[in-house]
């Protein structure tokens, strides 16, 4: 055995290094400081991933885990990222697999698993129980990174590289928030709505001036996984400003009976990063400590098909409302966000507003279409360069074939080649690899048309990379497609207050006096707090539009008219008031329709008195049914106004005021009918209705509407694609006056009230009713309407952003749009 020589001791003197400790501590904290910013902590601004979550979906897509194969176990992905790219524990990395795929922590899921990946307050099973695969969104997160549009770099020991950034079709960070702390700063940033995410971002597109007001316009507020409601918005308006601003998150709860005797909270949405059992187990500590009475029990019916459920019973004698109040102060049902938007942005720390983070996806989404262009054309000039070549080469094929029999290597005969057919290198070496299949007259008519397509993408490619406005025109367009593939309706209900505050537990007397009752296009239900002029409400609200207000009592009776032709009898006290100057300004004290009713999935349509005055209501269905009705006086919640036919839905409600309204359908295919009401005659409860419009195969009513004025009212049409999801296609508006379509008889097919355009299957939405109309977005926020057309077959002109409702002055008349 070889024995080694120990150094002598002078050579140990020569590895030893006399540092100053202080020097030596400073720099070795800013060395493990910067790592846990850079390498672990924070997001990069422009795809909104830290480093262990960009690494995972850069191996699952490398992995090939599309959404469209099948599952694999999470260990897999796991263990490649572990021993490929993140030199980290694989516990730290499976959890941050899990966040990926739970739908209660991302807005916009970006992995697909399969098993048991927890709950709000229960940890996932182990990797090797539980399967993954990539969501589609995660695909459009990585799509294109294989042409050059991001940089990459070497891994953690030089042998592979990795991706700076993905290409990120997507505004991640916006759209799934992201939380971390790294030494000596913290993030916090909101998870946002798709929808109304690209629309902020396509008008600072074309608009790079825009301010904060412009923008939020758009993005009024964050929309969390877990729905809620969101309780004050100065915070929100100052973090968009800043980069740093709190708000308040409430869950969703209604008032309801539990039992025939007994009342109970109903919570069936959650703040935020709050799970049903930390809920209950405060409500547990209050009521063993004493400090919260009324309460009997508190039940958790949760399941995978109703969703959370949350029952709290009410002791008898108690008021359900103070209960609720005591709750919300006291436990996680009402919690705070504190929106802290730091992220990286050219490797550096840095706190952002809403437009900061807007501006800084924009230009990488710029830069990757422009890398990703450059890339292609490319691609396709080597592609076309080849093609010459071997169609010269087809038009002369024997004597290429003689020069190659001819030659005595490979070499000689690509050096021939060149020189008698004027080929370059690459040409040449194409050639030689020519088969006899491809001599056939019919494959040089397709390397012709390949030419020619080539030349085209070539030209498109130009058009892009030489002019900015065209390729930011090709990004917008790129942003529409993905909030038509992914975007959802918004689930957070945004109030700028709480509405009205039951402070203790006796009786809140409220006076009989005349309100007025609405209901606005997000859902909201509010009550006025006098009987004042509905005409001011009716103008420009600050937030939402007004489609439908009922005239009542405070302490009065009212029914809600649903989609599947039933009446729901509401109490006007459920209702908050709204303080006098908020009746003219919005509807945000108002309450979310389903703290109050549960509609199982059908829509709520139009508000009704309940009362013998008057010549009732007219119902006007999906299939061009109409129905006049005088409701009967039930001893129940709930019961059916009209019997509708298998498929069959209603679309819009009126109240009448005189019987004398002149009534109007619109259909997809732009067709719009009106007539008396006196030509409709009323039925009974159990009537199915008479012939309204005629429809044709394969269209649908869109709208219907009763008006009193026909001289001053108006309709308004929007068209577009039929497949784009509601509320995220901008489509071709037009608003013209109602008296310009002539009355027809009842049952036929109308006048043409739209021309179609390239691209239009027909109308998405339409409104017919008395009073200017007014238009907002998904997220309430007012959209302007194009000036008055005197044609009543125009084509319209692009909206400003998405329609999602119309509405007019509110008053007795209330037409809802499909």
């Amino acid at each position: 055995m070889a024995r080694t020589t120990p150094p002598p001791e002078d050579d140990f003197d020569e590895h030893i290094i006399d540092t100053n400790i202080a020097v030596e501590m400073r720099s070795s904290f800013l060395e493990y400081g910067y790592s846990v910013i850079y390498s672990r902590a924070l997001p990069d601004a422009r795809d909104g991933l830290k480093p262990v979550h960009r690494r995972l979906l850069y191996t699952m897509d490398d992995m090939g885990l599309r959404h469209d194969r099948g599952h694999v176990k999470s260990a897999r992905p796991v263990g490649e990222v572990m021993g490929r790219l993140h030199p980290h524990g694989d516990s730290a990395i499976y959890d941050a697999l899990v966040r990926l795929a739970q739908p209660w922590s991302m807005r916009l899921p970006l992995a697909d698993g399969h098993g048991n990946f927890g709950s709000q307050d229960d940890p996932p099973a182990a990797m090797r129980y539980t399967e993954i695969r990539m969501d589609e969104a995660a695909e459009a997160m990585t799509a294109s990174i294989d042409e050059d549009t991001v940089d990459f770099k070497a891994n953690y020991d030089g042998r592979e590289t990795e991706p700076v950034v993905l290409p990120s079709a997507i505004p991640n960070l916006l759209v799934n928030g992201s939380t971390g702390i790294a030494v000596g700063m913290a993030t916090n940033i909101a998870p946002h709505n798709l929808i109304e995410v690209v629309q902020a971002l396509r008008h600072l597109l074309t608009h790079p001036g825009a301010n904060l007001d412009d923008l939020m316009r758009f993005i009024p507020g964050p929309d969390l996984p877990t729905g809620g409601k969101i309780v004050g918005l100065d915070g929100i308006r100052e973090a968009y400003a800043t980069g740093n601003g709190p708000f308040r998150m409430r869950a969703t709860a209604r008032i309801e009976n539990v039992t025939a005797r007994r009342k109970g909270i109903t919570i069936t949405e959650l703040p935020y990063n709050v799970g049903p059992e930390k809920v209950i187990e405060a409500i547990k500590k209050l009521v063993q400590a004493k400090k919260l009475t009324g309460i009997s029990d508190v039940k958790n019916l949760t399941d995978r098909h109703k969703g959370l459920h949350l029952v709290i019973e009410i002791k008898n004698g108690f008021v359900p409302e103070a209960i609720l109040e005591q709750l919300y102060k006291a436990t996680p049902l009402e919690s705070s966000f504190g929106i802290n938007a730091v992220a990286l942005v050219d490797g550096q720390p840095r706190t952002l507003g809403l437009k900061e983070l807007l501006e800084v996806f924009l230009q990488h989404r710029v830069d990757v279409v422009r890398r990703r262009s450059t890339f292609r054309r490319g691609k396709a000039a080597d592609r076309l360069h080849l093609l010459e070549g071997l169609l010269l080469a087809l038009v002369d094929i024997d004597e290429v074939i003689a020069v190659i029999r001819s030659s005595e290597n490979r070499p000689e005969a690509k050096g021939r080649l060149s020189t008698v057919f004027d080929l370059t290198e690459p040409q040449a070496e194409y050639i030689l690899l020519l088969t006899l299949g491809r001599l056939t007259r019919t494959d040089r008519v397709e390397i012709e048309k390949e030419i020619e397509e080539l030349r085209r993408t070539i030209e498109r490619l130009d058009e892009i990379l030489a002019d900015d406005a065209v390729l930011r025109r090709v990004v917008g367009d790129e942003l529409t497609e993905v909030a038509e593939k992914f975007g959802t309706p918004r689930r957070t209900v945004l109030l700028e207050s709480a509405g009205q505050t039951v402070t203790s537990a006796a009786s809140v007397e409220v006076a009989d006096d005349p309100c007025w009752a609405l209901l606005s296009a997000t859902g909201l239900l509010a009550r006025t707090s006098d009987d004042s002029d509905m005409g001011p409400v009716g103008g420009r609200v600050k937030h939402d539009t007004i489609v439908s207000a009922v005239r009542t009592t405070a302490r009065g009776e009212i029914g809600l008219i649903t989609s599947a032709g039933t009446v729901r009898r509401l109490q006007v006290l459920d209702l908050p008031a709204l303080p006098p100057t908020a009746q003219s300004a919005n509807l945000q004290g108002g309450v979310p329709l389903g703290e109050i009713i549960d509609l199982a999935g059908h829509r709520a349509l139009a508000l009704m008195p309940l009362t013998d005055d008057g010549p009732g209501v007219a119902l006007g269905t999906r299939h061009g049914v109409v129905k006049r009705v005088k409701p009967d006086h039930l001893g129940r919640d709930e019961w059916d106004i009209i019997t509708l036919d298998d498929g069959d839905q209603v679309v819009g409600a009126a109240v009448l005021a005189t019987g004398d309204e002149q009534l109007a359908f619109v259909t997809s295919d732009a067709q719009l009918l009106r007539f008396g009401a006196d030509a409709v005659r009323p039925q009974g409860r159990a009537g199915s209705g008479v012939a309204g419009v005629k429809v044709t195969t394969g269209s649908r009513v869109v709208a219907f509407g009763a008006v009193t004025h026909v001289d001053t009212a108006s309709v308004v049409t929007v068209a577009g694609s039929a497949e784009a999801l509601p509320g995220t296609q901008t489509g071709a508006v037009k608003v013209t006056a109602l008296h310009v379509y002539p009355a027809k008889g009842r049952a036929t097919g109308g006048v043409r009230c739209h021309r179609l355009l390239k691209g239009d299957d027909g109308l998405i939405l339409a409104w017919v009713g008395d009073g200017v109309p007014m238009a907002c977005a998904t997220s309430g926020s007012p959209v302007d309407l194009p000036p008055m057309d005197e044609r009543r077959d125009g084509s319209g002109v692009g909206a400003a952003q998405p329609i999602a409702s119309v509405a007019g002055t509110p008053g007795p008349h209330v037409v809802v749009q499909d």
